[in-house]
């Protein structure tokens, strides 16, 4: 996964070597795309993150598990921008701070979040849908006069196979089953090519054949993406982790292969329940 620019507005700016300089180019030279170091978050004197700390690879994808009010939404919050940190670091890249971005900026530097419940226009077709989605501008005189080029209906037809509902694609979106509108979703969050997708249980509510496929989903999404996914379906995360990060009380319990994650004894006593 190289080195991108997301262009935000006024993103770049002069400096005295006479030339531009792209704040918003995500410098990922070592590596590493997201850095979560040292972050607390409090609400009403609870701490829902503790001195969070953890880093992901770029083009990783990596699953996050944890018991109820171990912190995982809240984590999401603030890598979105919509929670604010009482302390601590979030960085996208090695020079991107995201504490210090708006929501707005946060999603136009290429982080995409997709929430448990599926949103989508259900009265649009799956196509249009994927369409609205496109990466551009957003303005009313956009979306009353654009005009998709042969590119942009490539890229649809080639998400409708990759989402498996290339059959599907002039059904209203609304006559989708749970899990292809989970699908749907998630095509539509990656037409708006993402540098980092955060996932909250996307397979809850799903069929045993639907979990199956949103899993092969996802591993197809490796090295293209970086794939943040909350989940509590641990036969599911078996099937996708490479690495796991188990949140504790606001904090990282422990971090590594699923094996060690499911023989560590501290899991086994605050999540696996054994």
């Amino acid at each position: 996964m190289n080195t991108a620019t997301a262009e935000l507005d006024g993103g770049a700016e002069e400096t005295g070597l006479s030339h531009v300089i792209d704040r918003n180019q995500i410098d990922l030279s070592h590596g590493v795309i997201l850095y979560v170091e040292g972050v607390t978050v409090s609400f009403d004197g609870f701490r829902a993150l503790d001195n969070l700390s953890f880093a992901i690879d770029a083009g990783e994808l990596r699953c996050v598990i944890g018991p109820n009010g171990a912190g995982k939404t809240t984590m999401m919050d603030v890598i979105t921008g919509k929670t604010r940190v009482d302390a601590g670091t979030v960085f996208l890249g090695q020079t991107i701070d995201l504490t210090q971005r708006t929501e707005y900026e946060i999603a136009r530097l290429g982080i995409g979040r997709k929430f448990q419940k599926p949103s989508v226009f259900e009265n649009h077709s799956v196509f249009e849908n994927l369409e609205l989605a496109i990466k551009g501008p957003k303005g009313v005189w956009d979306a009353l006069f654009h005009r998709r080029d042969s590119e942009q209906e490539d890229r649809i037809r080639e998400m409708l196979k990759r989402i498996d509902l290339a059959k599907r694609l002039h059904e209203p979106a609304g006559l989708l089953s749970h899990g292809q509108k989970q699908w749907l979703e998630i095509g539509m969050l990656l037409m708006q090519a993402p540098q980092i997708l955060l996932l909250d249980e996307p397979t809850a509510g799903m069929s045993e054949e639907e979990t199956e496929r949103t899993a092969e989903l996802l591993l197809s999404l490796e090295g293209k993406h970086s794939l943040v996914v909350v989940e509590h379906d641990m036969e599911f995360v078996a099937s996708l982790a490479r690495r796991v990060t188990v949140l504790h009380e606001g904090r990282v319990l422990v971090e590594g292969s699923m094996d060690k994650v499911q023989n560590d004894e501290r899991v086994i006593e605050v999540y696996l329940g054994r």
